[in-house]
């Protein structure tokens, strides 16, 4: 076992068992009270499959970075891969054709200004281990964000079509009158991010300042760590969302009308058509009609 100045908690297995108990509940959950986006789609399966996918890559992962941060090559690629994984899936999440590569513009838009700030001012060198948990940090932020706001975005252009049309109508552009919809729903995307550094040491004590008060420092240096990683976080989320905004207001990153009526339960869930009128035959009471 694990000591608890060294771990959060211990790990044995009665930690195994409760996460198995934990990953059920909630597949269980979902399951039960239907949370699906539509039919055709199980949050369900979701939830299961995420939590087995977490054991097996943390497993991975925990071999493979012993080799990252060896050397800078294996540094690289490691950093590259997190960023591919991130774009893939933020992209499959906004939409299921061609263009869900473009959410890699808004991902590294906002990490790597903030990762070659760390870099040339020497806070983090480039051979440490510190630039993965960083990135990493950053990455996750920017996925979350880019997530909800291309999401967000473009569910209300399908929902207020007629607003955007009318709007162009009126002389604006294309561009504009998309905007002017899609804005509102996208800045949602920063809540988390507005909601997490309001409440830091209220509500919450994050993960960074929590670990490292666990491996031994000071109370002071924690908390500037945490502070540099919220501070950091909101301006990734913010270029995230901004980039991901304007690509979907240019039309670039967008749904086809297969996936929209898809993902629409209106379009999925039709209504029983009524029975057609019975024509009366020739002879039959008309009486009650």
């Amino acid at each position: 076992m694990t000591s608890s100045a060294a771990s959060l908690v211990p790990v044995n297995t009665t930690l195994g068992i409760l996460l198995a108990a934990l990953l059920f509940l909630a597949t269980a959950i979902a399951g039960w009270c239907h949370l699906d986006p539509h039919p055709h789609k199980s949050r369900a399966r979701e939830i299961l499959v995420a939590g087995l996918r977490a054991v097996v890559q943390l497993a991975l992962v925990s071999v493979v970075i012993i080799w990252a941060v060896e050397s800078v090559p294996g540094l690289l690629v490691f950093l590259v891969l997190m960023l591919t994984v991130a774009v893939r899936t933020a992209g499959r999440r906004i939409t299921g054709n061609h263009t869900w590569w473009l959410a890699a513009a808004p991902i590294a838009a906002g990490v790597l200004p903030v990762v070659v700030a760390l870099l040339g001012t020497g806070l983090v060198p480039l051979e440490s281990v510190t630039l993965i948990p960083v990135t990493g940090i950053l990455i996750g932020g920017a996925l979350t964000a880019t997530v909800l706001a291309g999401r967000r975005a473009l569910d209300e252009l399908s929902q207020r079509r007629g607003e955007v049309e009318a709007a162009m109508a009126l002389g604006l552009s294309d561009r504009d009158a998309r905007m002017e919809i899609a804005r509102p729903a996208a800045s949602d995307a920063l809540l988390p991010g507005l909601d997490q550094t309001r409440t830091v040491g209220l509500v919450t004590l994050p993960g960074a300042f929590v670990g490292m008060l666990l491996g031994g420092s000071s109370p002071v240096l924690a908390g500037a760590v945490q502070l540099f990683v919220l501070i950091a976080l909101m301006a990734v989320q913010a270029i995230a969302v901004a980039v991901t905004l304007e690509l979907v207001a240019r039309h670039r990153l967008y749904r086809s009308a297969l996936s929209t009526h898809a993902s629409s339960p209106s379009k999925s869930r039709r209504l029983p058509k009524a029975p057609a009128p019975t024509a009366s035959r020739p002879g039959a009471s008309n009486v009650g009609q």
